[in-house]
C-alpha cells in the first residue's frame, strides 16, 4: 500500500491546534488545542499469533518513533485495536489511557499503572486540558479469547475542543445510537467512521458501505475520515471495495470525503487528499 514513512522528526515539538495523521486500519493520532491523541494503536499484525491477520504493508511509523503523546484512547479489547506490545511500550511514559469499562485491567496487566487509566461507560466524559472526551454507544462486541466475549466494553468517542467537535465510530453495526449522538453531541467538523470488513452474516459488526453514509447523516458531520480499511484483511471482500463504494456514495450525498495516505499529515478539510486506492 502506498504509504509516507514517519518518524519522530516529522512531528512538531508542540502539537499544533487541528491535524491528524492515519497510521492504517483504526489507529491514527490526532493534535487538537496543543494536544496529541493516539487512537487504537496497533503497529503489528492483528492476531494473537503472527500467522493471523497480517499487515498487508508495514506500518508508516514504528512504535519506537512515536512522539510525545498526551492521551491514549482505547475503542474496544479487540486485537486489531488494542496490542499489548504498543501498551508496554507507553506504560512509563507520561500519558493519559482513556478506555471503556474494564478494559483497564487488560491495560494494568501490561503494567500501565492504574492512576494513568481513566476508564469509561458510555455517555461518561473526561477532560484533558481544554479537551472533552465522552465515551458514547456503538453496536459491536469485545473479547481476545474463546471465554472472555463482552467482558469488557466497547465504545466511540467525542472529541469536543475549543473550535473543533471530532467524532471516532470505533466499531460498529448501524442503530439508532447515530442519531441519538447526533442530536446529544452533534453537529460535527470530521467524523472517523469506520468502513471495511463487513458481511451479510455478520450485521452488527461493522458498517456496510451505504451505512456509513446514513450513519454521516445521523451524526451531522462536515468531512467523512474513512478508516478500519486497508490494512488486515478481515472479511471477504476486496480491500478496495469498500474504499471504492464509500467514496462514490459519498460524492453522490454532498459528503466531503478525507483520504490521506498512510503516514499523510492533513489539515482535514484544508489540505487536499486524492484517491490513491484508483490506478494512477
Amino acid at each position: 500500500m502506498p504509504r509516507k514513512a514517519l518518524t519522530k522528526k516529522d512531528f512538531p515539538a508542540e502539537p499544533s491546534s487541528y491535524a491528524t495523521y492515519w497510521l492504517g486500519h483504526s489507529t491514527a493520532i490526532i493534535e487538537l488545542d496543543g494536544k496529541r491523541i493516539l487512537i487504537d494503536p496497533v503497529f503489528e499484525n492483528a492476531g494473537p499469533l503472527p500467522i493471523i491477520a497480517r499487515r498487508m504493508s508495514p506500518a508508516p511509523l514504528q512504535r519506537e518513533e512515536l512522539p510525545a503523546i498526551d492521551v491514549v484512547m482505547i475503542t474496544h479489547d479487540h486485537y486489531d485495536h488494542l496490542e499489548a506490545e504498543t501498551m508496554k511500550f507507553l506504560a512509563d511514559k507520561n500519558i493519559q489511557f482513556i478506555v471503556p469499562l474494564a478494559v483497564g485491567a487488560r491495560l494494568q496487566g501490561w503494567g500501565v499503572p492504574k492512576n494513568k487509566i481513566t476508564e469509561l461507560a458510555w455517555d461518561q466524559s473526561v477532560t484533558h486540558g481544554s479537551l472533552t472526551i465522552t465515551a458514547c454507544s456503538t453496536v459491536h462486541y469485545s473479547g481476545r479469547s474463546y471465554n472472555d466475549r463482552n467482558k469488557t466494553l466497547w465504545a466511540s468517542y467525542v472529541i469536543k475542543g475549543k473550535e473543533k467537535n471530532l467524532y471516532w465510530s470505533g466499531d460498529t453495526g448501524y442503530g439508532d445510537h447515530f442519531k441519538e449522538i447526533g442530536r446529544k453531541h452533534g453537529p460535527f467538523d470530521l467524523a472517523f467512521m469506520e468502513i471495511d470488513a463487513w458481511n451479510n452474516g455478520w450485521p452488527n459488526t461493522h458498517l456496510f458501505p451505504e451505512q456509513v453514509i446514513k450513519a454521516c447523516q445521523d451524526i451531522n458531520t462536515k468531512l467523512l475520515f474513512p478508516i478500519h480499511f486497508s490494512t488486515f484483511d478481515l472479511a471477504l471482500h476486496p480491500w478496495d471495495e469498500s474504499i471504492k463504494m464509500v467514496a462514490d456514495l459519498a460524492s453522490k450525498h454532498d459528503i466531503e470525503i478525507v483520504t490521506p495516505l498512510m503516514g499523510e499529515k492533513v489539515i482535514p478539510g484544508t489540505t487536499p487528499t486524492r484517491k490513491w486506492w484508483m490506478p494512477q
